[in-house]
């Protein structure tokens, strides 16, 4: 990796700089990420995080929506909010000519966010519309379901957009509280690249720095997850059957074996036609187009999950042949010929994966935040390389608790 990490001291707070100086592009792109900030903060009001996004890119209080948006695109400049469960984010990108213009810009929308009712109004509007055509889309619905009931109790129980009950009960004064909270420096990392030296970057953000609070640091929470053998079924008049399922993975972010959940995932469900879920049950037997499952290993949580689609009169059948393939694959492990098929196709795409800016930038602080060495991924594919059947096969004997499936399924 290029990127370098640097600190810079505001207010007496040391922010972490994720930077990359990329001279062959006259650009800058910034963001600034306010960590464990995201949805896991919504506590009994789901959706704020979202919504509190979405109210960031309706310009300033002075110039409203539409003036703002103009005045970007005016300039070719790009300026976001967005969130994921652990972090809220705000970026922006332009050309480097502009780059006095964006930060200003940006500065001036941190500084006044467009907070009235008429914004709220027309967001809780257009969200809740959203959330209606969504009760139709039954993956949504089914992955949802999954998720209430494998993480009943915590932050993940409820989706990032909310319900329209919840999007119903949120105030301006809640998304003024979450920004005022969460938009401060102790919460902040600095991810950035273009054509700048640091000093150069450093001296163009310090005025938007110097105008946010200190603010107080928000700590992660931990999402417990101990799953179980269970199983809901929705019933809807769909013209086919939408099968997801998870359970618990043990696993910590910053765990030294966790190439090897990357290779047991690649090869049980996540590469195409060649993992063990397609293979089974849409090649063989011919019970869905499609079949993936995947071990997610996040700051706050990690867990197995997958989904396929079958036939309504097929559903029985494909979910029993899941259990199977996934205790099968723990009890006897991967053969020798799916490693070495996983080992070459890890190893030689990983190439394709830091190609750009954004997506070194983005591997850079994903590092960083889980507590990894900056050379962390170059380590991994030397692990991945020299990784042993027997040492795989030991390892995914160990974590039986996948076993433990929670399904949620929608079906006719």
């Amino acid at each position: 990796m290029s990127a370098t990490i640097k600190h810079i001291d505001i207010k007496g707070v040391q922010i972490p700089v994720i930077f990359e100086e990329q001279k062959s592009l006259p650009i800058l792109n910034l963001q600034l990420v306010f960590q464990n900030s995201g949805y896991i903060q919504d506590n009994n009001k789901s959706g704020l995080a979202n919504l509190s996004s979405k109210l960031l890119n309706e310009g300033t209080k002075e110039l409203g929506a539409t003036k703002f948006a103009e005045i970007l695109d005016e300039n070719a400049i790009t300026l976001t909010a967005s969130n994921g469960f652990e972090t809220f984010v705000v970026e922006l990108s332009n050309l480097k000519e502009q780059s006095k213009m964006g930060i200003e810009l940006l500065t001036t929308l941190l500084k006044s966010p467009n907070f009235t009712q008429n914004s709220l109004d027309k967001l809780k509007t257009m969200q809740t519309g959203s959330l209606k055509r969504k009760e139709n889309d039954f993956d949504y619905v089914s992955n949802n379901q999954l998720k209430s009931i494998l993480f009943k109790g915590t932050a993940l129980e409820n989706p990032s957009s909310g319900t329209i009950e919840s999007i119903s009960k949120i105030e301006l004064k809640d998304i003024e509280n979450f920004i005022h909270q969460t938009v401060c420096l102790e919460n902040l990392i600095i991810v950035a690249g273009g054509d700048f030296e640091l000093k150069e970057f450093e001296e163009l953000i310090k005025p938007l720095l110097e105008s946010l609070n200190i603010g107080k640091k928000i700590e992660l929470k931990k999402v417990e997850l101990v799953s179980k053998k269970e199983e809901k079924t929705l019933i809807k008049d769909t013209k086919q059957a939408y099968i997801y399922f998870g359970s618990s993975f043990n696993i910590d972010s910053k765990d030294e074996e966790n190439y090897k959940a990357k290779v047991a995932s690649f090869i049980l469900g996540g590469s195409g036609f060649g993992s063990r879920l397609m293979e089974e049950i849409r090649v063989k037997r011919g019970l869905a187009y499609s079949a993936y499952g995947s071990i997610s290993i996040n700051k706050s949580h990690s867990y197995f999950n997958g989904y396929l689609q079958t036939k309504n009169e097929s559903a029985d059948e494909a979910k029993k042949l899941v259990k199977e393939i996934i205790q099968d694959f723990i009890e006897k492990g991967v053969t020798q010929e799916e490693l070495t098929a996983a080992k070459n196709f890890l190893t030689g795409s990983e190439p394709l994966r830091s190609e750009t800016l954004s997506q070194r930038l983005n591997i850079a602080f994903t590092l960083y935040y889980r507590g990894l060495e900056p050379d962390y991924s170059k380590k991994e594919l030397e692990k991945i390389q020299s990784l042993e059947l027997t040492d795989l096969n030991k390892y995914i004997k160990s974590h039986d608790e996948i076993n433990n499936l929670t399904f949620s399924i929608v079906r006719k």
